[in-house]
């Protein structure tokens, strides 16, 4: 590829479609942060023609704004609508961990059951960004693990778009603890085999996480 006008193909854009929501995942795009094309087309040696292509599926998303002579910026979302993402993720991750919990594998069941364990040493050592991290680790697993495209490109969009909020739920008191447990929860009965339960326990847990949103938005109405 070259940083000309080019054209953009498919496996050129997907390439940076995913680094940039990679990189509004793991914090190096804040809200509201411009992201000019010649930055982008400098920054994953990419055409111009991809980079535009890539923001226009991002702006397609929800993931991204485009204003007309100030170029991209990422999106940023209301509170309200971090609530009902999470409310849609609900949904739509309670599928896969039913899907999940039917066809993974012993060494799924291992591989899972670690990350419940690096999940755990994150909050006995008061290490809140590991432990965001470890969570979207587990969730992605078991998104992998089920297996289910359709649903893995909508949470693609609706992770994305929320994980800003979803990094400040974690700072809430105790919330570590309380999510590390419901967690653990969803890990086992997917090792269990058991899709209802599977379903039901991950539902339960991004529920938790709404109600965790609801306190965060009374705690800001109190300053």
């Amino acid at each position: 590829m070259t940083a000309g006008g080019g054209t953009a193909t498919t496996d050129a854009v997907a390439v940076v479609v995913s680094a940039v929501r990679d990189g509004i995942m793991q914090g190096r795009f804040a809200p509201g942060q411009r992201l000019p094309e010649a930055d982008l087309v400098a920054l994953y040696d990419a055409s111009r023609g991809a980079v535009r292509a890539a923001l226009a599926q991002l702006e397609n998303e929800g993931i991204v704004e485009r204003e007309r002579n100030r170029g991209a910026r990422v999106r940023p979302i209301s509170l309200q609508e971090a609530v009902e993402i999470t409310e849609a993720r609900a949904v739509v991750e309670g599928l896969c961990a039913a899907k999940a919990a039917v066809k993974a594998t012993p060494d799924d069941h291992r591989k899972l059951r670690e990350l419940g364990v690096e999940l755990a040493a994150t909050v006995e050592n008061s290490d809140v960004v590991a432990y965001s991290q470890v969570n979207q680790q587990i969730h992605r697993a078991i998104r992998d693990l089920s297996g289910h495209e359709t649903a893995g490109r909508m949470l693609d969009r609706l992770r994305t778009q929320s994980v800003r909020y979803h990094y400040t739920v974690a700072l809430l008191p105790g919330r570590p603890s309380v999510g590390l447990q419901e967690h653990l929860e969803v890990i086992e009965t997917v090792c269990a085999g058991d899709p209802e339960v599977a379903e039901q326990r991950m539902r339960a847990h991004l529920l938790s996480v709404v109600d965790a949103l609801h306190q965060l938005d009374a705690n800001l109405h109190q300053w």
